[in-house]
């Protein structure tokens, strides 16, 4: 008998991972699944096929959002035809353009060869397909409507990489202004300020505090510019540390969704994504526990994931879904009214749907919006730059002009 390591989620939604012995993947599979728990991956631990890999795979770009979108339309487009899934895995592998996922789908189709079912050989690359995806494609293999899934997969892409595009858009125009000030202020401490720094000095006259604060800083930032990029560094690392922590991560999500301008567009669109994976998860037959698990992944942030697991939890107690989610306080009241008529009617999916939709309206508004609400705030800091420059540079002047036409 060969040993098995194998992570699966049980009817209950929680994750779980061991080692089962049996004759062969397939009987693996089986019995797990007379455990009432749903393989996601199975792997030999005799198997070596993960070791001697290609170091030159490491610095292969990543999938895009778009490439997906594009498998996922194929794939739609293929199995709706009737191909089979081998045959049109292979035919996608070959005419793939992004190396990875050429890589992936070739793994892909020696694990069907091989006898591993199709959700089961994609979650092998997790970092292509993630939970959500294989969850998604695995109830479609098992219910017979694997086109109707692949379809599912490609609308909530699709609108995924639409507003990952609008705020790249919103967000231009303020990234241009904040590192051409950026660029400013130091030019300005290099060149400028130790001209004027030179000029006060023949005088010998007596300087304002801000002026003085302006040569002081302009000093330092000549003299030990290797102190503040070091300095620099090591505050990046360890923010970017912490926010990798758990705990760290917990505080950023929450803290962000306060956010002046941005935390409200960062709150609705996160909501809009939590109403779309969840109404998809639905809609293709995964139970709801496991839906809810499976969207806070798909959510992307540590504060919401914590809501909607603790959600999921009340909802094993035997309470409602819109019990929990109004106990949650992430929804408005116009949401919350959706999903108890979608409860009450059996159509929780169709009305997540809509306030999916409803969300990202809001979204789109406020994003257009961005723009003109940050250029106040920037206009601001713009001026405060140089009611700065005036006071710490003109004025001396001013009263060194004074002197001389008095004198």
């Amino acid at each position: 008998m060969a040993k098995f390591e194998y992570t699966g989620r049980e009817l209950s939604g929680s994750l779980s991972n061991g080692v089962i012995e049996a004759a062969d993947e397939q009987s693996a599979v089986r019995l797990l699944r007379a455990r009432n728990v749903i393989p996601l991956s199975i792997k030999s631990q005799d198997d070596d096929s993960s070791k001697g890999q290609d170091i030159s795979d490491w610095f292969l770009p990543g999938v895009r959002l778009d490439e997906l979108v594009i498998f996922c339309r194929q794939m739609y487009s293929l199995t709706k035809a009737g191909i089979p899934i081998l045959r049109a895995v292979g035919g996608l592998a070959e005419s793939s353009t992004s190396k990875r996922l050429r890589a992936a789908l070739e793994d892909v189709i020696a694990h069907l060869e091989r006898g591993r079912n199709f959700s089961s050989a994609l979650n092998q690359h997790s970092e292509i397909f993630g939970h959500m995806f294989v969850s998604v494609v695995h109830v479609g293999e098992n219910t017979g409507r694997l086109d109707e899934a692949f379809a599912q997969l490609a609308e909530y892409l699709e609108r995924e990489q639409e507003t990952r595009k609008q705020i790249k858009a919103a967000t231009r125009y303020p990234i241009f202004v904040v590192v051409a000030i950026s660029i400013a202020f130091v030019i300005m401490n290099i060149f400028v300020i130790p001209k004027f720094s030179t000029m006060f000095a023949k005088f010998d006259a007596e300087l304002p505090l801000v002026t003085r604060a302006l040569i002081g800083m302009s000093d330092f930032m000549i003299n030990f510019w290797w102190l503040i990029l070091i300095v620099l560094g090591l505050g990046l690392f360890a923010l970017h540390r912490y926010i990798n922590s758990t705990a760290g991560r917990y505080k950023w999500d929450k803290n962000k969704l306060k956010l002046p301008v941005v935390g409200s567009i960062f709150r609705r669109s996160l909501l809009g994504r939590y109403c779309r994976s969840f109404a998809m998860m639905l809609r293709g037959g995964v139970p709801l526990t496991t839906a809810l698990n499976l969207t806070a992944d798909a959510v992307d942030n540590a504060y919401m994931a914590d809501k909607i697991t603790t959600m999921r939890k009340s909802i094993e107690k035997g309470e409602s879904l819109a019990r929990v989610s109004a106990s949650s306080g992430l929804f408005t009241p116009m949401v919350m009214q959706m999903i108890r008529v979608g409860e009450e009617t059996g159509q929780v999916d169709e009305l997540l749907k809509e306030a999916s939709e409803f969300y990202e309206r809001e979204v789109d508004f406020e994003l257009k919006s961005l723009t003109a609400k940050i250029e106040p705030i920037l206009i601001v800091i713009v001026a405060g730059m140089v009611l700065v420059l005036a006071l710490g540079i003109f004025t001396p002047m001013w009263d060194m002009m004074g002197a001389i036409k008095g004198n």
